[in-house]
């Protein structure tokens, strides 16, 4: 009788090794993976002159920011042909379209919602100002304006803004790619020396909620996105009171994707803040990030070494587990990092 030993022997080395491989294998095809998409803010021309945009397949289409007052010229007058435009053009070239509702300013010039809210007086004012300061003593301190916030907070703004958001999902559903409400992040302070009539840190939660819910129960059909970083009353990790976690929680509840404007490697207000969160809600929920001015100069504050725009991603893919990246055109970083990059891939 022949020895089986040396086959048996063999085969104790090859069946771990075969299904290390085998498991290797299917983790590769069912990983997901990362749609990236070019973000235009309000520049919208730019979609039809980046070359890059239309040239390369790894950029599968556009995210552009529209104001709620470009988009609601006079109560219930809704004018929607920019995105119409914008979603033509992408469409036509094979692409597709991912659209932001800015309710929130970063200049004090600019007021984004539109001019009924702000002089009926069942609006309150429509939209108040948000702040740069310094806490000195434990007081506001060297107070400057730093844009326009809309009354995220106030019922009555908020049933115009859900009107909004079911109009829009009446045309656009299931057309575009997805849609996000933009930043939660608003500063007026802890002390309530700048806090506008009728807010507070519960009631602005809520308002989020709110929000949040309207524009799902308007878009089942296209992703759609919360860019949850920051809440008032509250500053991660120390200073937790539970506010956007309770984000979190009913995002992921909803069935509503996550995630933020800014993706930086060292950051320690978003590794300590809601980056943790983001990575807990993946695999139940849709995750985007942006990748927005400023957040390609990442660098190692120990070493002083730049983060590549590899490194970005696979700090996207992995600790983030993200679906969606939003990568903005600030040069040089997009063409010489951002799109030489993709061209090898």
């Amino acid at each position: 009788m022949a020895d089986d030993g040396w086959y048996l022997k063999i085969m104790r080395i090859r069946l771990p090794t075969a299904f290390a491989a085998f498991l290797l294998l299917i983790g590769n095809l069912t990983a997901k993976p990362i749609h990236h998409y070019l973000y235009f803010a309000q520049d919208r021309e730019k979609l039809r002159t980046t070359a890059a945009m239309l040239e390369l397949k790894k950029f599968e289409g556009a995210q552009i920011a529209y104001s709620w007052r470009q988009l609601e010229a006079g109560k219930d007058e809704y004018d929607f042909s920019m995105i119409r435009e914008d979603l033509e053009f992408l469409r036509s070239k094979g692409k597709k379209l991912f659209i932001q509702i800015q309710d929130v300013s970063f200049s004090e010039k600019y007021v984004p919602v539109p001019k009924y809210l702000l002089i009926r007086p069942e609006f309150n004012g429509g939209a108040d100002r948000q702040y740069m300061f310094k806490f000195i003593d434990h007081v506001e301190q060297n107070v400057t304006a730093a844009g326009w916030m809309a009354r995220r907070w106030d019922p009555a703004v908020r049933e115009r803004f859900r009107l909004l958001l079911q109009a829009l999902g009446k045309e656009f559903d299931g057309k575009i790619e997805g849609i996000n409400l933009a930043e939660t992040a608003y500063d007026n302070g802890d002390t309530g020396k700048l806090f506008p009539k009728g807010f507070s840190f519960d009631a602005y939660r809520d308002g989020i909620i709110a929000n949040m819910k309207a524009m799902k129960d308007a878009f089942p059909h296209s992703t759609t996105l919360v860019y949850a970083n920051f809440m008032p009353g509250e500053w991660l990790p120390k200073e937790d009171a539970g506010h956007l976690r309770a984000v979190y929680k009913a995002a992921v509840e909803m069935g509503v994707g996550v995630g933020g404007p800014d993706l930086r490697l060292y950051w320690n207000a978003g590794l300590h803040g809601s980056y943790p969160l983001i990575k807990q809600a993946s695999g139940k929920v849709r995750v985007g990030i942006a990748v927005q001015d400023g957040d390609y100069l990442n660098s190692d504050p120990g070493t002083g070494k730049a983060a590549t725009v590899s490194d970005l991603i696979k700090f996207a893919k992995k600790d983030l587990r993200a679906d969606y990246l939003f990568w903005c055109t600030e040069e040089p970083y997009f063409s010489r990092d951002l799109v030489s990059y993709l061209k090898q891939k």
